[in-house]
């Protein structure tokens, strides 16, 4: 490591430095396109519900490297490291690895008996490393770390009218409403339903997710209910803007096509707010989203584990 580099702890009024070295240090258009709004999730977003810090790495008065690590809200055993970033000209020259040194210390000290490069849901930028940030996941071997999972992200397609993520909804929304089912926008009022319907039969961190997303610039949700209470729910930019998900649907509804409706309403949203694509992120059934929208598998992702003491 160069000995003109220094490690110290960034104060929220200095993410707009962080935004601008991301924007240069991220490699992937897409992730750089939405350097403001990663920071804003991982950081400012994030400190608000769970512990969590940001460091910088200096050369002199250069800020040459960042990261941003939290502790996971349903397990305080685990840390995340959720954002590496150094700028071209500094890397192989041990930035990233003085960043990662001090990051555990300070999970560590947090009580983490582990620290993930994996998302901390509900903030999140990635699910863990995407395998075209080559030099990151060597760091990661290099530095003890050890892949124990595979996520994926699929790709809808929104550049173009004729789109299958695009497709008219009308004639499945008047089959469900005369089913009985009403398909809309969710508003700051359906949270409490949203979150009982995603708590009691989903768990895990959706119910936040859901609350990122609706009612928020860049976000929103659609809903579909029964009888006034509600049974499916699709949301998208709750981490980042142009991501989709959570989406869920009761037990009882599925097979009725509402998924389909409810995934292709949020893209019309997305395709509206100027996205020429939508993630959708942390995939699980592959063919639904392949037949409902025409997307395809395209980002893969290694998460990474690391215990103390190994």
């Amino acid at each position: 490591m160069d000995a003109e580099i220094t490690v110290v702890e960034l104060t929220p009024d200095l993410a707009p430095a962080v935004v601008r070295l991301c924007e240069g240090a991220l490699d992937l258009p897409e992730d750089a396109a939405e350097a403001d709004a990663i920071v804003a999730t991982l950081w400012l977003r994030a400190v608000a519900e769970r512990p969590g810090f940001a460091l910088g790495a200096y050369r002199g008065s250069e800020l040459v490297g960042a990261l941003i690590g939290s502790m996971a809200a349903a397990d305080q055993r685990l840390g995340h490291v959720d954002l590496v970033a150094v700028t071209p000209e500094h890397r192989r020259r041990g930035v990233a690895r003085a960043l990662l040194a001090e990051a555990e210390r300070r999970l560590a000290g947090l009580g983490a008996a582990e620290v993930l490069l994996a998302g901390n849901p509900p903030f999140y930028a990635w699910p863990g490393i995407d395998v075209r940030y080559t030099p990151a996941v060597c760091a990661a071997s290099a530095l003890g770390y050890q892949q124990d999972r595979t996520a994926w992200n699929m790709t809808a397609d929104l550049s173009y009218d004729d789109s299958p993520a695009l497709r008219s909804t009308a004639a499945a929304e008047r089959r469900l409403a005369g089913a009985g089912v009403t398909v809309r926008e969710a508003g700051p009022g359906d949270l409490p339903a949203l979150a009982e319907l995603a708590e009691g039969t989903f768990g895990g961190s959706w119910a936040a997710e859901l609350a990122g997303s609706v009612g928020r610039p860049g976000a929103g949700c659609h809903l579909a209910e029964r009888d006034g209470a509600v049974i499916a729910f699709a949301a998208y930019g709750s981490s980042r803007p142009s991501w989709f998900g959570p989406m869920g649907t009761a037990p009882a509804a599925e097979g009725s096509g509402i998924g389909g409706v409810l995934l292709r309403r949020c893209l019309r949203d997305q395709r509206a707010a100027g996205h020429d694509s939508a993630q959708i992120g942390w995939v699980g059934p592959v063919p639904f989203y392949s037949r409902s929208a025409g997307a395809r598998i395209e980002r893969v992702f290694f998460l990474y584990r690391k215990r103390f003491g190994n």
